[in-house]
């Protein structure tokens, strides 16, 4: 099946793209001042930071990222390719290449766990952390049978071809279904927002590289070592999230520095898009009262 034609969502963002890691990503900015990096999960794109940018531009550099295996951006298809060190790449070359010596680092999901890599591998050039709906890795490694279950199927996503062939089926049915059952606040993601994630799912390529993350990612978390972070974090979590318990937050301060956690009523694992005001209202404090001077 042929990809379907992009057409680029307007808005008062400007779409771009930069070369990082070997990678052509695509990204879309809007506004002046330090940057902020944002990072979506699964099965996104940077449309889910759409409530996000506009307001945290008022006084920042903000810039959505397609990661590397999605909608715009590059999708190399070996598995390889998705290890974690190789996102962390990604990320730092995108830092450098906007011209940025530190960054805001906001991830959700995937993304999350990505920005909890590049916080690892180099906090000197964190400002902040910012942490939606994912845990600490180390807290990962601690699964219990409950939280097993609830996440099982990533042990589907393991397997070749088949998870490709049941997400494509029915015209990306099952990319509808993921958001109607992680999401709580179902008002909040339109038909249009699902259509548009569906539509970046049907890139060519980009199947296979989203499920790379779970194929090659969650083996790159369960082989490191993972100390005390010493980057200011911010942790925000929907109490109804079905897909990742709330107990996954229980004990994180033994693990970063300096945390502070914020739980979402009325919200599941969509938490930017879910609670989009409160979202807002949280990242912009913790970014104007715990920011790390630039010195």
């Amino acid at each position: 099946m042929p990809a379907p034609k992009v057409h680029m969502i307007e808005g008062p963002w400007i779409h771009k793209f930069i070369v990082s890691n070997g990678i052509r990503l695509h990204y879309v900015t809007q506004g002046e001042g330090e940057l902020v990096l944002l990072l979506h999960g699964f099965p996104e794109f940077w449309y889910s930071w759409r409530h996000q940018i506009p307001v945290l531009a008022q006084k920042h550099k903000v810039v959505a990222l397609d990661l590397r295996g999605y909608h715009l951006s590059d999708k190399p298809q070996d598995t390889a390719s998705y290890v974690l060190d190789e996102l962390i790449l990604d990320i730092v070359g995108v830092i450098d290449g906007l011209g940025y010596r530190r960054c805001h680092l906001v991830g959700h999901d995937w993304g999350g766990m990505v920005a909890w890599g590049v916080a690892y591998a180099v906090p000197e050039r964190m400002q902040t952390l910012s942490v939606l709906a994912c845990p600490h890795p180390a807290k990962f490694q601690q699964l219990n049978f409950e939280q097993w279950l609830r996440s099982s199927y990533m042990l589907l996503f393991q397997l070749p071809w088949l998870p490709e062939i049941l997400l494509e089926w029915g015209g990306y049915g099952a990319i509808a279904q993921i958001f109607r059952w992680a999401a709580v606040n179902q008002q909040a993601i339109r038909p249009l927002d699902i259509a548009r994630y569906q539509d970046a799912a049907a890139q060519r390529g980009a199947l296979s590289g989203m499920l790379n993350y779970y194929r090659a990612g969650l083996q790159s978390l369960y082989s490191r070592e993972w100390g005390v972070l010493d980057v200011p974090t911010l942790m925000l979590w929907g109490r109804q999230d079905p897909t990742l318990g709330i107990e996954l937050t229980y004990g994180t301060e033994a693990y970063v520095k300096e945390l502070k956690i914020q739980y979402l009523d009325y919200c599941g694992h969509f938490v930017q898009q879910e609670q989009p005001d409160l979202v807002n209202e949280y990242l912009l404090e913790w970014l104007e009262t715990v920011s790390a001077p630039l010195n």
